[in-house]
């Protein structure tokens, strides 16, 4: 009987092989050819776009700093459109693919699955067997499952992955998915080396630098080092607002329990009006920060007096920004224009200390310049002592000040200013 058994299961998982094998491979193949013609749309819609930006600056339409500007925004669109389009990928093929073929693989394996049984009871052993899996415990079943079907999804991307990078080794959005599948599986070394390849061909990027010291961080078991340090020291300098390297700095200053500083973290990230956050799960993290900050209060700590200590000297100028009523008639016809606020250094540095922006319906308006708005957290308004402040309407909604545009501006603005400022917008940029 057990050489029975043997040959019945054999030619059971041989035949299920060669269905749905042959099933697989032919809608992977219709799957790889939509994939394929929508990365190529993307790529071109890049490539047209960024020759558009090029003319300009060429033709000295733009400036260079409004081209450096419009070429990162132009990047940062065709990563999150590349990692979009294979998410979207991976959700609906299979479900287009698969919507009519799957009947036949299905009934051929119903019909074999009923074959093997009918013969293998017509052996007479069906009862005895049927006794022995049922006499097995439960629980170590269900724990079986649990532990391996999560872990075996992961590790069958990754070999999809590894497989497409073979055809495609310069494709740094599959890189970038191989690195987070590492990372769901805790091989961080692997994380690593897979994000190293997506910023050698893209280029430091803050939100790539940001995912690499996460890996970092994690394999270290969740402690700061100099490698962690220095790598969110550069996405920060790129991009202060970088979701995953706040995500990152607001987790490790929970752990040690700094929750007012996880809180400032976290809160920069849903201020920042950027798509693609969780903002239902951060939060969730900052109530919590919230609630155990609270706590600590009320246990008689010191941390309220370094919060009120940190607040009280970090600066922060407002603003009184309104628009002059002679130009009021004139830019209510058009589109709901950007409107640039910040401040730079008096020394003739052009990155600006705070930068925010608002809309000119939203004026007149009050706003505030504070640390957290900077650029970078070495480059702030607390390393200036006056500032130079402009409100600038983009007539091309892109940083800068061109000919055209509507501007307002201050000159050696103390930083310690504490009253309210006005910035009325009356100037026309000949």
């Amino acid at each position: 009987m057990i050489t029975l058994l043997i040959l019945i299961i054999t030619f059971l998982l041989l035949m299920l092989a060669i269905i749905w094998g042959h099933f697989f491979r032919s809608n992977n193949t219709i799957q790889d050819h939509n994939n394929e013609l929508r990365d190529q749309t993307n790529i071109q819609l890049y490539q047209e776009h960024k020759a558009e930006i090029e003319k300009d600056f060429n033709r000295e339409a733009i400036d260079e700093e409004s081209y450096q500007y419009l070429i990162t925004e132009l990047d940062k669109s065709f990563l999150q459109d590349m990692t979009a389009s294979e998410k979207e990928a991976a959700k609906f093929s299979p479900a287009i693919n698969n919507n009519m073929s799957w009947l036949w693989p299905a009934f051929i394996t119903l019909f074999i699955l009923a074959f093997t049984i009918t013969l293998y009871q017509k052996q007479g052993s069906y009862a005895k067997l049927s006794s022995n899996l049922t006499s097995m415990p439960a629980e170590n079943n269900t724990a079986m499952a649990d532990n391996s079907s999560e872990t075996a999804s992961t590790l069958a991307k990754i070999k999809e992955l590894k497989l497409a990078l073979k055809k495609t080794p310069k494709d740094s959005n599959l890189w970038y998915s191989l690195g987070q599948a590492n990372i769901g599986i805790g091989d961080f070394n692997a994380a690593v080396n897979a994000f190293d390849q997506v910023i050698k061909i893209e280029g430091k990027k803050a939100e790539l630098l940001g995912a690499k010291a996460q890996a970092i961080y994690y394999g270290n078991g969740q402690k700061m080092n100099t490698d962690v340090q220095t790598l969110i020291d550069q996405a920060l300098a790129l991009d202060s607002l970088d979701p995953s390297t706040n995500v990152l700095l607001g987790m490790d200053n929970f752990i040690h329990q700094r929750y007012q500083k996880a809180i400032h973290h976290w809160q920069m990230i849903v201020d920042s009006g950027r798509k693609n956050i969780n903002i239902e799960a951060l939060t969730g993290a900052i109530n919590e920060a919230r609630n155990r900050l609270a706590g600590t209060l009320n246990s008689g700590s010191t941390t309220k007096n370094s919060t009120t200590d940190s607040n009280t000297n970090s600066p922060k100028l407002t603003l009184n920004i309104s628009l002059s009523k002679q130009f009021q008639q004139a830019l209510a016809q058009g589109d709901d224009k950007t409107v640039f606020v910040y401040a730079t250094p008096t020394d003739g540095r052009r990155m600006p200390l705070a930068a925010m922006k608002i809309k000119i319906s939203d004026l007149p308006t009050t706003i505030e310049l504070t640390n957290a708005q900077a650029m970078s957290p070495q480059f702030n308004l607390g390393s200036a002592k006056t500032v130079h402040i402009f409100a600038v309407i983009s007539q091309q909604g892109t940083p800068g000040i061109k000919s055209g545009d509507y501007k307002a501006e201050l000159k050696n603005v103390a930083v310690s200013t504490i009253k309210p400022i006005e910035l009325k917008i009356d100037q026309l940029v000949p």
